[in-house]
Protein backbone atom coordinates (compact mmCIF):
# COMPACT_ATOMS: atom_id res chain seq x y z
CA UNK A 1 0.00 0.00 0.00
CA UNK A 2 2.86 2.32 0.87
CA UNK A 3 4.46 1.62 -2.50
CA UNK A 4 1.24 2.53 -4.33
CA UNK A 5 0.97 5.84 -2.44
CA UNK A 6 4.64 6.55 -3.13
CA UNK A 7 4.28 6.07 -6.90
CA UNK A 8 1.08 8.11 -6.94
CA UNK A 9 2.90 10.99 -5.26
CA UNK A 10 5.78 10.69 -7.72
CA UNK A 11 3.32 10.77 -10.61
CA UNK A 12 1.58 13.86 -9.26
CA UNK A 13 4.94 15.56 -8.76
CA UNK A 14 6.02 14.87 -12.35
CA UNK A 15 2.71 16.14 -13.75
CA UNK A 16 2.86 19.30 -11.63
CA UNK A 17 6.40 20.00 -12.80
CA UNK A 18 5.58 19.66 -16.48
CA UNK A 19 5.88 22.95 -18.24
CA UNK A 20 2.55 24.34 -19.35
CA UNK A 21 2.35 25.17 -23.02
CA UNK A 22 1.71 28.81 -23.81
CA UNK A 23 -1.49 29.33 -25.75
CA UNK A 24 -3.15 32.26 -27.51
CA UNK A 25 -6.77 33.19 -27.99
CA UNK A 26 -7.92 36.22 -29.95
CA UNK A 27 -10.28 38.46 -27.97
CA UNK A 28 -12.39 41.17 -29.64
CA UNK A 29 -13.27 44.50 -28.01
CA UNK A 30 -15.62 47.09 -29.47
CA UNK A 31 -17.10 50.43 -28.52
CA UNK A 32 -18.88 53.23 -30.36
CA UNK A 33 -20.23 56.67 -29.53
CA UNK A 34 -23.85 56.89 -28.47
CA UNK A 35 -26.41 57.73 -31.11
CA UNK A 36 -27.60 59.91 -32.72
CA UNK A 37 -24.93 59.73 -35.39
CA UNK A 38 -25.25 61.01 -38.96
CA UNK A 39 -24.45 57.96 -41.09
CA UNK A 40 -21.82 56.24 -38.96
CA UNK A 41 -20.78 56.52 -35.34
CA UNK A 42 -17.30 57.00 -33.96
CA UNK A 43 -16.11 53.48 -33.18
CA UNK A 44 -13.19 51.45 -31.94
CA UNK A 45 -12.60 47.78 -32.80
CA UNK A 46 -9.70 45.88 -31.28
CA UNK A 47 -9.01 42.20 -31.88
CA UNK A 48 -5.78 40.94 -30.34
CA UNK A 49 -4.21 37.62 -29.32
CA UNK A 50 -4.22 37.13 -25.56
CA UNK A 51 -1.56 34.82 -24.11
CA UNK A 52 -2.62 32.35 -21.44
CA UNK A 53 -1.60 29.18 -19.57
CA UNK A 54 1.80 30.50 -18.43
CA UNK A 55 1.35 33.26 -15.79
CA UNK A 56 4.71 35.08 -15.86
CA UNK A 57 5.23 34.82 -19.63
CA UNK A 58 1.62 35.66 -20.49
CA UNK A 59 1.71 38.83 -18.37
CA UNK A 60 4.80 40.11 -20.21
CA UNK A 61 3.32 39.33 -23.62
CA UNK A 62 -0.12 40.76 -22.89
CA UNK A 63 1.39 43.94 -21.45
CA UNK A 64 3.61 44.38 -24.50
CA UNK A 65 0.63 44.00 -26.84
CA UNK A 66 -1.58 46.36 -24.83
CA UNK A 67 1.11 49.05 -24.57
CA UNK A 68 1.63 48.90 -28.33
CA UNK A 69 -2.12 49.23 -28.97
CA UNK A 70 -2.14 52.16 -26.55
CA UNK A 71 0.45 53.88 -28.77
CA UNK A 72 -1.91 53.49 -31.74
CA UNK A 73 -5.40 54.28 -30.41
CA UNK A 74 -5.32 57.82 -29.08
CA UNK A 75 -5.93 61.44 -29.99
CA UNK A 76 -3.72 64.32 -28.92
CA UNK A 77 -0.06 64.72 -28.13
CA UNK A 78 0.31 61.74 -25.79
CA UNK A 79 -1.20 58.24 -25.57
CA UNK A 80 -3.93 57.81 -22.98
CA UNK A 81 -3.03 56.59 -19.50
CA UNK A 82 -5.54 53.74 -19.82
CA UNK A 83 -4.83 50.49 -18.01
CA UNK A 84 -7.08 48.17 -20.06
CA UNK A 85 -8.73 47.93 -23.48
CA UNK A 86 -12.16 49.06 -22.31
CA UNK A 87 -10.76 52.21 -20.75
CA UNK A 88 -8.65 52.86 -23.83
CA UNK A 89 -11.69 52.71 -26.12
CA UNK A 90 -13.73 54.90 -23.80
CA UNK A 91 -10.99 57.55 -23.85
CA UNK A 92 -10.91 57.56 -27.65
CA UNK A 93 -14.69 58.01 -27.91
CA UNK A 94 -14.58 60.67 -25.18
CA UNK A 95 -11.97 62.64 -27.14
CA UNK A 96 -14.36 62.76 -30.08
CA UNK A 97 -17.33 63.76 -27.91
CA UNK A 98 -15.29 66.47 -26.18
CA UNK A 99 -14.28 67.92 -29.55
CA UNK A 100 -17.90 67.92 -30.73
CA UNK A 101 -18.93 69.74 -27.54
CA UNK A 102 -16.13 72.26 -28.00
CA UNK A 103 -17.13 73.04 -31.60
CA UNK A 104 -20.90 72.37 -31.76
CA UNK A 105 -21.37 74.30 -35.01
CA UNK A 106 -18.73 72.37 -36.95
CA UNK A 107 -19.75 69.26 -38.84
CA UNK A 108 -17.22 66.60 -37.92
CA UNK A 109 -17.04 63.15 -39.49
CA UNK A 110 -17.04 60.11 -37.23
CA UNK A 111 -13.69 58.80 -36.07
CA UNK A 112 -12.50 55.24 -36.44
CA UNK A 113 -9.82 53.08 -34.90
CA UNK A 114 -9.30 49.41 -35.71
CA UNK A 115 -6.54 47.04 -34.63
CA UNK A 116 -6.23 43.44 -35.84
CA UNK A 117 -3.60 41.38 -34.04
CA UNK A 118 -2.18 38.02 -35.06
CA UNK A 119 0.53 35.61 -33.95
CA UNK A 120 2.44 35.27 -37.22
CA UNK A 121 5.44 33.29 -35.99
CA UNK A 122 6.14 31.03 -33.01
CA UNK A 123 9.39 29.12 -32.61
CA UNK A 124 11.25 27.85 -29.55
CA UNK A 125 13.07 31.18 -29.43
CA UNK A 126 10.70 33.80 -30.81
CA UNK A 127 7.05 34.79 -30.75
CA UNK A 128 6.13 37.45 -33.29
CA UNK A 129 2.81 39.29 -33.07
CA UNK A 130 1.74 41.81 -35.69
CA UNK A 131 -0.86 44.53 -35.27
CA UNK A 132 -2.51 45.77 -38.44
CA UNK A 133 -4.14 49.10 -37.67
CA UNK A 134 -6.14 51.98 -39.10
CA UNK A 135 -7.08 55.28 -37.47
CA UNK A 136 -9.07 58.23 -38.72
CA UNK A 137 -9.52 61.36 -36.62
CA UNK A 138 -10.42 63.83 -39.35
CA UNK A 139 -8.53 65.21 -42.30
CA UNK A 140 -8.21 64.06 -45.89
CA UNK A 141 -7.66 60.40 -45.01
CA UNK A 142 -6.84 58.08 -42.18
CA UNK A 143 -3.59 56.29 -41.48
CA UNK A 144 -3.04 52.56 -41.79
CA UNK A 145 0.02 50.65 -40.79
CA UNK A 146 1.50 47.57 -39.22
CA UNK A 147 3.36 47.10 -35.95
CA UNK A 148 5.47 44.07 -35.10
CA UNK A 149 6.21 42.86 -31.58
CA UNK A 150 9.13 40.42 -31.36
CA UNK A 151 9.14 38.51 -28.07
CA UNK A 152 11.35 36.02 -26.29
CA UNK A 153 9.39 32.74 -26.24
CA UNK A 154 10.83 31.76 -22.84
CA UNK A 155 10.32 35.01 -20.93
CA UNK A 156 7.74 36.95 -22.95
CA UNK A 157 9.99 40.01 -22.93
CA UNK A 158 10.33 42.10 -26.09
CA UNK A 159 13.48 41.59 -28.14
CA UNK A 160 15.05 44.72 -29.64
CA UNK A 161 16.61 44.76 -33.10
CA UNK A 162 20.07 44.07 -31.69
CA UNK A 163 18.66 41.00 -29.97
CA UNK A 164 18.12 39.13 -33.25
CA UNK A 165 20.42 40.90 -35.72
CA UNK A 166 24.21 41.04 -35.52
CA UNK A 167 26.69 42.91 -37.69
CA UNK A 168 24.08 45.55 -38.45
CA UNK A 169 26.38 47.32 -40.91
CA UNK A 170 26.87 44.14 -42.93
CA UNK A 171 23.19 43.28 -42.73
CA UNK A 172 22.22 46.76 -43.91
CA UNK A 173 24.56 46.50 -46.90
CA UNK A 174 23.11 43.12 -47.85
CA UNK A 175 19.54 44.35 -47.39
CA UNK A 176 20.22 47.38 -49.59
CA UNK A 177 21.54 45.14 -52.34
CA UNK A 178 18.36 43.02 -52.26
CA UNK A 179 16.15 46.10 -51.96
CA UNK A 180 17.69 47.61 -55.08
CA UNK A 181 17.21 44.34 -56.95
CA UNK A 182 13.53 44.10 -56.03
CA UNK A 183 12.66 47.71 -56.75
CA UNK A 184 14.84 48.10 -59.86
CA UNK A 185 17.31 50.65 -58.52
CA UNK A 186 20.70 50.07 -60.18
CA UNK A 187 23.83 49.99 -58.03
CA UNK A 188 25.53 53.37 -58.15
CA UNK A 189 22.26 55.22 -58.71
CA UNK A 190 20.70 57.32 -55.89
CA UNK A 191 18.54 55.17 -53.63
CA UNK A 192 15.66 57.64 -54.14
CA UNK A 193 15.90 57.28 -57.90
CA UNK A 194 12.34 55.97 -58.26
CA UNK A 195 10.54 58.44 -56.05
CA UNK A 196 11.52 57.00 -52.68
CA UNK A 197 12.17 59.22 -49.67
CA UNK A 198 15.11 57.77 -47.74
CA UNK A 199 16.54 60.53 -45.57
CA UNK A 200 19.74 62.07 -46.96
CA UNK A 201 19.62 59.59 -49.89
CA UNK A 202 20.93 56.84 -47.60
CA UNK A 203 19.33 53.40 -47.40
CA UNK A 204 18.00 52.60 -43.92
CA UNK A 205 16.63 49.47 -42.33
CA UNK A 206 12.94 49.63 -41.43
CA UNK A 207 11.33 50.19 -38.05
CA UNK A 208 9.33 46.99 -38.51
CA UNK A 209 10.65 43.43 -38.81
CA UNK A 210 8.29 40.49 -39.28
CA UNK A 211 9.33 36.86 -38.89
CA UNK A 212 7.61 34.42 -41.23
CA UNK A 213 8.00 30.77 -42.14
CA UNK A 214 9.85 31.78 -45.33
CA UNK A 215 12.18 34.40 -43.91
CA UNK A 216 12.54 37.80 -42.30
CA UNK A 217 10.34 40.53 -43.78
CA UNK A 218 11.61 44.10 -43.79
CA UNK A 219 8.40 46.12 -43.66
CA UNK A 220 8.33 49.84 -44.42
CA UNK A 221 5.07 51.46 -43.37
CA UNK A 222 3.31 54.14 -45.39
CA UNK A 223 5.24 57.45 -45.29
CA UNK A 224 8.38 55.74 -43.94
CA UNK A 225 10.23 55.74 -47.26
CA UNK A 226 7.58 56.57 -49.87
CA UNK A 227 4.62 58.91 -50.43
CA UNK A 228 1.18 58.00 -49.10
CA UNK A 229 -0.11 57.02 -52.55
CA UNK A 230 2.63 54.37 -52.88
CA UNK A 231 1.61 52.62 -49.67
CA UNK A 232 3.95 50.34 -47.71
CA UNK A 233 6.98 48.53 -49.09
CA UNK A 234 8.29 45.15 -47.98
CA UNK A 235 11.25 42.92 -48.70
CA UNK A 236 11.47 39.21 -47.84
CA UNK A 237 14.93 37.89 -46.99
CA UNK A 238 15.02 34.06 -46.80
CA UNK A 239 16.62 32.77 -43.59
CA UNK A 240 19.32 30.85 -45.44
CA UNK A 241 20.48 34.07 -47.09
CA UNK A 242 20.87 35.96 -43.82
CA UNK A 243 22.36 33.28 -41.59
CA UNK A 244 25.50 35.34 -40.92
CA UNK A 245 23.38 38.17 -39.52
CA UNK A 246 20.73 36.36 -37.46
CA UNK A 247 21.28 35.68 -33.77
CA UNK A 248 18.12 33.60 -33.45
CA UNK A 249 14.90 32.77 -35.26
Amino acid sequence: MKQIVYFLLIGLFVVSCEKKELQFENIAYEKQSKKPCDSTCTQVKINVPIAENSPVVEDSINNAVFNTVREIVYFGEQPYTASNYQELMENFVKSYNDLIAQFPNDKMPAWEATVEGKVVYHSENIINITLKHYTFTGGAHGYSGKRSIVLNAETGKTIPEEGFIKDKKGFQAYAEKKFREKFNIPAGKPINENGLMFENEVFQLPETYIFSEKGLVLYYNTYEIAPYVDGPRELLLPYDSIKPYLILK
